[in-house]
């Protein structure tokens, strides 16, 4: 595990300490989730990108082919 001098703004260091501590959690996992939770997201955004790239509009247009033309149920419908 590697440690880390991080300088915050006395406000958003705060606000993590409150938000931690109404987790029931440490300052120190709540900041280790967040920057997890933010490679997740920056990485699934490339993945993403990189699966459009392959994409081919011929292909989905087939695809939808076989979906069935009918009206959603009440429950889908907007």
């Amino acid at each position: 595990m590697s440690a880390i001098n991080l300088r915050l703004p006395d406000s958003l260091h705060q606000m993590a300490k409150n938000v931690a501590m109404q987790d029931h959690i440490s300052l120190n996992q709540f900041i280790a989730s967040a920057v997890a939770e933010k490679i997740s997201a920056l990485t699934t955004e490339s993945y993403l990108e990189e699966r459009a790239r392959h994409g081919s509009r011929e292909k989905f247009l087939h695809a939808m082919t076989k979906v069935p033309n009918v009206e959603p149920e009440p429950f889908d419908r907007l």
